[in-house]
């Protein structure tokens, strides 16, 4: 047989034979394509005696699946020689049977078919018989013995001969079996059977003891002649134990169970034989039904176990094979699977299932699949038998690591140090093994044009990640990158999430007092206040920022050296210094306080500065107390000139100040608006001035800050104060506003700098003051000597 594959590929596909209905195959196949038998065969075993042995064989082969039927006709040989049933015939012959009187011998019997069966008997040659054979309507031949002559009692009792059998093979098998012939009395009339063969119908459900058949047979003699007795002349050895007769009635009864998968039929030889040793025979025919008895067997004739989950529709997973040793429709086999949207059965040939995938796996929905094999066969009474087969799904890196959160915060203390762990990230991934091993890194960018690696580093197998070096809030405050979560797939899957380091501030940061300077000390730092201030007088205000943020830049003001405690107050959030009560009659009074900043940090932090002030009537009168100072220094007299031209530089400023602005003001067709009537998006520019030393509303040298304040009367805290850079102040126009103290705020508005102003304009405030916040606004502080 060509099967059209080369010798390579009878290798590499697996070619195997399997045979139905036989417990193990009596061919095989050898690699270079050859049928061959692997054991003995004996088509009588096999086929008993069917004329035509069929043995179906199949040839199976794999990647891809193919599967050829074979049929092998096993032909009969004469391997058997005849054999009779019984070594020694008996027989008694009346003397008063005639010549030309007929004998039946029992016949031999021959496993082989046609030519090869028995063909021919032959007797020891003698003057008393001669041979003679009958042929039944089944073809047997039986052998007879014919009586040539009569017989003397008298003259001889006995007779014995030897009857052969040939069959017609080459060479010819011969069995032989001996006749003794007993010359008895006169017994004229032998055993008659109805029929000569019997045939009987048996399902092999039947029950141990079940009566198969009643044979009776009829003579014609009378007493000892006539008494019957019955008994197996021929029985194949299978069914010697199968089953029994009994000898005075005639009845066949099954001995042990019957098994139709082991025999179909039965065939067996019954004689009848009287009292004076007549004898005749018939033969009984027994078919066995089938009935639905065998459980359909399930081969796994091949699987594919694991699969991978990106295997494609269609794929084979495992062949297999069902199989029921019952005929007709109880062997009939219909394979199915249970509900299943992964998988198909699909019937190849023959009895020959394929298990196929039925759509795209996912092994992170299912790392495995139990998938259960019915068969059922087509009796009344079905029988079905169940199967499970494991399948394992491989897997693949079709899942990006995820990530716990969509994005990270840390918020971190400033002046972390270097190498603590700050926060750490974490993703997981859906596949298995080395596809689900997730590696971090970070994705590299800069900060303020600072590589971020410089900042943190990550541990690229746990996430955490670690501060590269100490951080300072006043400096850097938030900055953020991107982690890459890459797993060990190949080809790799990454995904990136954003992290956002937040610096918490510390108050690490002192207040710094901007006015009164505390290097002025020494110089005897004098503010100047009339007899006529009265009660609640603005005297000076001390002005200070912390560069720390929230509530540790919260500044509050407290006198903690003042000679007279009534006299003086301080507002705790704005450092304005107040008289507390009426000045006292004295021509002239002068006063040494002690200012103390803190800010709202725990703990808090502290500056202090001195404060000299005089009261008198005049600004003249306070020159001697001025002079009266503490000073030894040669300087001193120094600085009573230098401020002597200061005063009377400020003056002459002043009157041409006043002038200009006069004519400014005549010329204008608008009149410059007070600081109430600006509106819309600009912030107002102030420009504060405090009584110094020598002059009353001025402060030592200019000051930009940006300060959050409210416009409410009830909330007059300073919540944020830092410096302004880049902000002009040549082009600032002091414009008086009175006040009960004198004091001056000089209000500014160029046109040119209302944009910078709006975008340099910056607050920073705790959010329980958030209520209270109207506007940010500019503040300049300008003075001079």
């Amino acid at each position: 047989m060509d099967m059209g594959m080369s010798e390579k590929e009878l290798g590499t596909r697996k070619l195997k034979v399997m045979c139905h209905n036989r417990k193990h195959s009596l061919f095989n196949v050898s690699l270079d394509g050859n049928l061959y038998v692997t054991d003995r065969i004996d088509r009588e075993e096999l086929c008993g005696s069917k004329q035509i042995c069929h043995l179906d064989l199949e040839v199976l082969t794999e990647n891809p699946v193919n599967i050829v039927p074979i049929t092998v006709e096993v032909l009969d040989i004469n391997d058997n020689s005849p054999c009779f049933s019984k070594d020694v015939f008996e027989i008694g012959i009346s003397e008063s049977a005639s010549p030309g009187s007929c004998f039946v011998l029992g016949n031999a019997f021959d496993s082989d078919l046609g030519s090869n069966s028995v063909q021919s008997y032959s007797l020891t040659p003698n003057p008393y018989f001669t041979l003679g054979q009958k042929t039944d309507s089944e073809g047997t031949k039986h052998p007879e013995l014919i009586l040539e002559q009569s017989l003397d009692r008298e003259t001889q009792q006995r007779y014995i001969f030897t009857l052969t059998a040939y069959d017609g093979g080459k060479p010819i098998r011969t069995g032989t079996a001996a006749i003794r012939i007993d010359v008895q009395d006169a017994n004229d009339n032998y055993p008659m059977f109805r029929l000569d063969t019997y045939r009987v119908s048996l399902k092999e459900d039947a029950t141990v003891g079940s009566v198969v058949f009643h044979l009776n047979a009829s003579d014609k003699d009378e007493g000892s002649y006539g008494q019957i007795t019955y008994s197996f002349s021929h029985i194949a050895e299978s069914a010697h134990n199968v089953f029994s007769i009994d000898s005075q009635t005639g009845i066949i009864k099954t001995v042990e169970e019957l098994d139709y998968e082991k025999a179909q039929s039965y065939k067996m030889s019954v004689e009848a034989k009287d009292g004076g040793g007549l004898v005749a025979k018939c033969t009984l025919m027994i078919q066995i039904e089938d009935i639905n008895d065998n459980i359909p067997e399930i081969i796994i004739a091949s699987l594919s176990t694991p699969i991978p989950e990106d295997a494609s529709p269609g794929t084979l997973v495992a062949l297999i094979n069902v199989k029921d040793l019952d005929s007709g429709e109880n062997g009939e086999v219909v394979c199915q699977i249970g509900e299943s949207f992964s998988f198909n059965l699909v019937q190849s040939s023959n009895n020959y299932y394929k298990l196929v995938t039925a759509s795209l796996l996912d092994r992170e929905k299912s790392s495995s699949y139990n998938i259960t094999i019915t068969a059922e066969d087509g009796g009344a009474d079905p029988l079905i038998s169940k199967r499970t087969i494991s399948v394992t799904v491989w897997d693949v890196n079709d899942n990006t690591p995820v990530f716990d959160n969509p994005f990270y915060i840390s918020c971190i203390p400033e002046h972390t140090p270097a190498g603590t762990s700050i926060h750490s990230v974490h993703a997981q991934d859906a596949d298995d093994n080395e596809n689900s091993r997730v590696v971090y890194s970070i994705i590299s960018s800069n900060v303020d044009n600072i590589p971020v690696t410089s900042y943190v580093s990550i541990n690229s197998m746990t996430g955490v990640l670690y501060a590269q070096r100490s951080f300072d809030y006043e400096q850097l405050r938030k900055f953020q990158f991107q982690v890459m979560a890459k797993d060990s797939g190949s080809p790799p899957l990454s995904s990136n999430v954003t992290v956002r380091i937040c610096i918490i501030d510390k108050n690490d940061n002192a207040p710094k007092i901007l006015y009164p300077s505390p290097d002025t000390e020494g110089s005897a730092l004098f503010e100047f206040i009339p007899h006529s201030a009265e009660k609640g007088y603005l005297v000076t205000k001390v002005i200070a920022v912390d560069a720390d943020s929230g509530h540790n830049a919260w500044l509050s003001y407290h006198l903690i050296q003042v000679q007279e405690p009534s006299l003086l107050t301080i507002g705790q959030y704005n450092g304005e210094i107040r008289i507390g009560r009426d000045l006292p009659d004295i021509e002239t009074l002068r006063l040494k306080i002690v200012v103390l900043v803190k800010d709202n940090g725990v703990p808090s932090l502290s500056s202090t500065v001195t404060l000299n002030l005089i009261v008198a009537e005049n600004f003249q009168q306070i020159v001697p107390e001025i002079r009266r100072q503490p000073n030894n220094s040669a300087t001193a007299s120094y600085t009573t000139f230098y401020l002597m031209i200061a005063i009377g530089l400020i003056s002459l400023l002043f009157i041409v100040t006043v002038l200009i602005t006069a004519i400014y003001k005549c010329r204008s067709t608008h009149t410059t608006a007070s600081f109430g009537t600006y509106s819309g998006n600009v912030y107002p520019q102030f420009t504060l001035g405090c009584p110094s030393e020598i002059s009353d509303t001025s402060l030592p040298f200019p000051f930009s800050y940006d300060v959050c304040v409210t416009l409410d009367s009830k909330q007059n805290e300073i919540a944020y104060l830092k410096p302004v850079q880049n902000v002009p102040t040549e082009n600032l126009i002091d414009t008086e506003d009175s006040t009960a103290a004198g004091n001056s705020m000089m209000v500014n508005l160029p046109a040119e700098t209302k944009a910078q102003v709006s975008k340099t304009t910056h607050c920073d405030f705790p959010e329980e003051l958030l209520s209270g916040l109207h506007t940010c606004s500019m503040f300049y502080f300008e003075g001079m000597y």
